[in-house]
């Protein structure tokens, strides 16, 4: 390798011979060219204006043929060559020859793909075990460092990296995008037909910006939303008349950067390459000898810029005046896009393209091209900048006079072969379309009466479609469909309060403000819109059925959650979003409709988001492991050598068994709003519908189990596990503190314990309080935060106590100790042996709560009639001697002792008596009255044994009735009814509402804001591994019991039941039973008339 001589000739580089490959910087700020005759590489500062000036590089010693190259914005080159598939890097400094770079993970691998991101990182893809090493290019000892390195499952083709950091995979007919930073994966598409990707793979390609993504495969184009994650549109480019409509697509997005390098052999294409030589003639870039010959020409498309190469040299065309030659209308916004560039081997020719084609007036004899409804939702906010103009020329006299006229009589307006006529009166928007035709023929109408106080401010036309109205009240953006004859309202604004009007302000933001819950309200023609057009329901579907829920609208909730169902089965692989729509209601529909939420869980139980079931061969130990992400991309990062993932594979490689993928049914159930205040999230967070759903109907079957455990391998039990290890801290402080003796403590040591257990109390009850400031009706409703509370507190008040006064309360000590002590057995309910026991505990309280109050009170009762039956009615004093003949007198009571003489005789007088106390007549007062009757009721009746029976006959009806009443009968009863009780809630289902409590408790409280929106922690889809065997047997349970539900996803349960060769008929024999029946009936009312 060698690099002298970096100064070379502008119009010579590589010595004269043609440029074999291009590449651009990931930010656009230089660009390389290599020569393959020539072997040398050219860098192009691309940033300065006016002609580029090459510089060289280096020049390769070797004939080598190069598979790819990838340069970075500070001139790092690095390139994979064909043959050995190895990778060589180098560093170009200023005035200095490039040094060549080490990689200190680097043992001789096999590459197949290298570029770099954002951030200056290289990223590369090793061929052998197919994993993703990504290197910091800061340079020590001329050697970079490996930062991360991602494992990519066996079965997964990498199509390309971008530098984004988004990785694109091939497998099984599908293309999947992952990102690298966020962990997040989508899948974009899959395509019917089998694809043999060692085939295909270098026509497959993809460009996106920040709100679409383009896949070209073969001859296919697709289009894919990212924000609603659907693909919408697919196109075969071979096709003159999906030629046609793509112009039109281009026309009204502003999207050929992004679009023409997909392009390849298509007429389109075809006319931007001519318009780019045009600009290279126009402006004497090209070579007298290059404007008379049709040579080859390649064309780099980047953002702003196309680099044409010609004759060895480097051109830089703004797409701008590119563009505008093209007759497009807009202008190109500053799109993220991928770059790529395209060549004469695609087929590409210098023919012009006709005229018409691209003339603003298409011949009526051609295809139109009918507008996605979901197009009109994506680049809704490009009008943004032109309603703020509109705001700007509300008071400018030419706009006045135009609303004045509409106001009055309507105006028309000629839109090409269009004429639009609108007239505004009395707050209602009337709207009408004209067709040229030899004479203008009215083939639309529209009448909108949403704001009646409202008056018109302005009218602007954004294309031949679409119009914006703005009025005192609100702002309408209407677009017109010339293939079906309709006026949809895409999108309103509505000022709620009366007294106010809309405003500038509100539409400064780059988004236009969101429809919600009260714009709803006020047009019903809207409501009907979304409920029947698929792409509105998508987007405004959880605000609708909100509406439709608040409402009581029984019709409407059926309708939506039937659309809903019914979209999702329609295209199982790209509709499962609809899911989300029922699920974002769920908190709602458990208030209101909770037989919603078991008949979601039923109908959605064991389907997936493909057309049929595959069941593959996976490690035995995965039955019911839940993951988020589809393909599973492995974090090889934490760990010291990534081989141990192979041998953690080869510990499993014996022990396989076939499992099915299944998809957890509760899309974005677990997502935080993304927009957040980190003050008020650390006082009052916002929650999941997960936090404010914990309901038996969704844990009862394993989406709920995998939910859950995904939860709690992910976080969940590390900070379990650390809230646990600062309790026993506690604990142990402030049991050293009041159980060990003064002798074997100092009072220093002491006194330190004691603060440690203030310091450490306070931060558990700080953790209380958040609690229940968050919602303090159902914190004061769960007994758990109650006895956490008096845990926390009561050993933080004896503590600062025996600290200030230097007493030592032995009362407020031992009660602190029992409520530690319990508090600490309470964290053992996370698991499952001992959960079961602690929502038994729970819920049997629950249930019996209104007996206890029933027995209490009947208690009350007899302590009550006892009280007053043998309370004395004179006064006595325990510290003298009272005699008088009151029965009920302690000293009358109380155990006397007598002399007994040699003879056998008794002296009659006393001669000792045992002092009387509070225990000789418990009746004296009705609290001890009232323990005496808790006693009782325990089986000591030392209570009632000082008076005789014989002569208080009231006493032993009394003693009888009680016994009968509490000790016999209620008792009992409370003994069945706990039997029942615990047989109702002895199940997996009460650990696990226990164990979501605990998960929500821990997001809301312990998690950061930042924390709850990690895609890798809380995924819109989860999915998880099952059994073969283990589901064959479910699924037999669940007929058995009637639990199988085929209401919905009836073909793809079907196709279940037939890969586990389960036969089953869904009409049973009772159904069959009463069928018939009801035909003898019909029969013998046939037979009578």
């Amino acid at each position: 390798m060698s690099s002298e001589n970096t100064n070379i000739d502008e119009d010579k580089s590589h010595n004269g011979k043609p440029i074999s490959k291009i590449e651009i910087s990931p930010n656009e700020e230089y660009l390389v060219t290599y020569s393959e005759i020539d072997h040398s590489f050219v860098g192009w500062n691309v940033k300065d204006e006016g002609p580029l000036k090459p510089e060289l590089l280096i020049k390769l010693d070797s004939d080598k043929s190069l598979y790819q190259i990838s340069i970075s914005d500070d001139k790092k080159l690095a390139y994979i060559d064909n043959y050995e598939s190895l990778l060589k890097i180098y560093m170009k400094c200023d005035n200095e020859n490039a040094k060549k770079i080490e990689l200190d993970c680097d043992d001789n691998y096999k590459y197949c793909y290298c570029t770099f991101n954002l951030e200056g990182e290289l990223i590369l893809h090793e061929m052998k075990d197919n994993i993703i090493y990504i290197y910091s290019t800061q340079t020590k000892n001329d050697k970079w460092n490996c930062k991360r390195m991602y494992k990519i499952p066996e079965d997964f083709n990498i199509i390309s990296i971008s530098k984004y950091n988004n990785l694109y995979l091939f497998s099984n007919n599908s293309v999947y995008e992952h990102n690298l930073i966020t962990g997040k994966s989508i899948k974009i598409f899959k395509d019917d037909e089998e694809i043999d990707y060692t085939l295909y793979k270098k026509n497959i390609r993809i460009s996106r910006d920040e709100e679409l993504i383009f896949i070209r495969i073969n001859n296919k184009l697709i289009f894919y939303s990212i924000e609603f994650e659907i693909p919408f549109a697919s196109l075969d480019i071979n096709n003159i008349n999906n030629d046609i409509q793509l112009h039109n697509f281009m026309y009204c997005t502003r999207l050929i950067p992004l679009l023409i390098p997909l392009l390849s052999g298509n007429i389109i294409k075809a006319r931007y390459l001519n318009e780019c030589l045009d600009r290279l003639k126009e402006y004497d870039q090209l070579s007298k000898e290059c404007q008379t010959k049709n040579l080859p020409v390649k064309i780099r498309v980047t953002t702003k810029y196309a680099f044409g190469v010609r004759d060895g040299s480097i051109k830089k065309i703004e797409h701008e005046k590119i563009l505008a030659k093209m007759n497009l209308k807009f202008k190109i916004s500053d799109k993220i896009i991928e770059n790529w560039y395209f060549d004469d081997d695609f087929g590409t020719s210098n023919k012009i393209t006709e005229d018409w084609y691209f003339d603003d007036d298409l011949k009526t004899n051609k295809e139109t091209y009918e507008t996605n409804d979901l197009l009109n939702i994506i680049f809704i906010n490009s009008y943004i900048g032109t309603i703020r103009e509109l705001f700007d020329e509300i008071d400018n006299s030419e706009n006045k006079e135009v609303i004045n006229k509409i106001k009055k009589e309507g105006k028309l307006f000629t839109q090409k072969k269009i004429e639009w006529k609108i007239k505004f009166e009395n707050g209602i928007i009337n709207l009408k379309v004209f067709r040229v035709h030899k004479l203008w023929v009215p083939i639309c109408t529209r009448k909108d009466n949403i704001s009646k106080n409202q008056d018109l401010l302005g009218i602007k036309f954004v294309n031949e479609s679409d119009i914006i109205i703005l009025t005192t009240k609100g702002l309408f953006i209407y677009h017109f469909n010339e293939n079906n004859k309709y006026f949809y309202l895409n999108y309103f604004y509505v000022e709620v309060n009366d007294g106010d009007d809309v405003k500038k302000e509100v539409f400064l933001k780059p988004t236009l403000p969101s429809l919600n819950y009260n714009d709803l309200k006020l047009y019903d023609k809207w409501i009907l819109y979304i409920k029947d057009n698929k792409e509105r329901l998508l987007k405004y579907g959880v605000e609708l059925l909100t509406l439709a829920i608040e409402q009581h609208n029984l019709d409407l909730i059926e309708d939506i959650y039937k659309k809903c169902m019914n979209y999702c089965k329609e295209d199982l692989e790209n509709n499962r979003k609809f899911l989300s729509i029922i699920t974002s209601t769920m908190p709602l529909l458990n208030k209101c409709y909770p037989d919603y939420i078991s008949r979601y869980s039923s109908e959605t139980n064991m389907i997936t988001d493909t057309s049929f079931y595959s069941i593959g061969y996976n490690n035995s130990n995965l039955h019911l492991y839940s993951f988020s992400q589809y393909p599973q991309i492995i974090n090889l990062t934490k760990s010291i050598w990534w081989c141990k993932y192979n041998l953690s594979m080869k510990i499993f490689k014996h022990r396989k068994t076939p499992t099915i993928i299944f998809m957890n049914p509760y899309i974005k159930f677990v997502n935080y709003p993304q927009k957040y205040n980190w003050f008020k999230e650390l006082i009052r967070p916002q929650s999941s519908p997960f936090v404010k759903v914990i309901s038996k109907d969704i844990y009862k079957t394993w989406n709920g189990e995998t939910l859950i455990d995904f939860k709690w391998n992910n976080y969940g039990k590390h900070y379990y596990a650390l809230i646990w290890i600062v309790y026993m801290a506690f604990l142990g402080c402030f049991t050293v503190a009041a159980t060990i003796s003064q002798q074997y403590i100092d009072e220093d040591t002491q006194s330190q314990l004691l603060i440690a257990s203030i310091i450490l109390g306070f931060i558990h009850l700080s953790f209380e309080i958040r609690q229940l400031i968050y919602d303090p009706i159902k914190w004061i409703h769960n007994f758990w935060n109650i006895f956490d509370l008096i845990a926390f507190f009561l050993p933080i008040y004896t503590s600062i106590y025996w600290l200030k006064t230097n007493i030592k309360d032995i009362k407020l000590l031992s009660f602190s100790c029992l409520f530690l002590d319990i508090k600490f057995l309470l964290f053992f309910r996370v698991f499952e042996s001992f959960g079961i026991y602690f929502a038994i505990m729970i819920s049997v309280g629950k249930q019996i709560a209104s007996f206890l109050v029933v027995l209490f009170i009947i208690i009350i009762s007899f302590a009550h009639t006892f009280y007053i039956l043998l309370s004395p009615e004179l006064n006595f004093s325990f510290e003298k001697n009272t005699n008088n003949d009151d029965p009920n007198n302690p000293w009358n009571i109380t155990p006397s002792y007598y002399q007994i003489f040699e003879n056998g005789t008794v002296n009659q007088n006393q001669h000792m008596i045992k002092l009387p106390d509070g225990n000789t007549n418990m009746f004296v007062d009705f609290g001890t009255a009232l323990f005496a009757m808790y006693l009782f009721l325990t089986g000591d009746s030392s209570a009632l044994s000082n008076w005789t029976y014989k002569d208080n006959p009231s006493l032993v009806i009394l003693i009888v009735l009680f016994s009968l009443l509490i000790v016999v009968y209620l008792m009992n009863l409370l003994i069945g009814l706990l039997n029942n009780a615990i047989e109702k809630d002895n199940n997996k289902v009460s650990y696990l509402v226990e164990k979501a409590e605990i998960l929500a408790e821990i997001e809301l409280l312990y998690l950061l804001p930042h924390q709850r929106r990690w895609n890798a922690w809380f995924p819109e889809v989860i999915y998880y591994y099952a059994d073969v065997d283990k589901v064959r047997q479910k699924i037999k349970e669940m007929i058995n019991e009637g639990e199988w539900n085929t209401d919905e996803f009836l073909e793809l349960k079907q196709n279940l039941l037939n890969k586990l060769k389960i036969q089953y008929n869904s009409v049973d024999e009772t159904t069959l039973q009463n069928m018939l029946e009801e035909m003898r009936y019909l029969r013998s009312n046939l037979a009578q008339q």
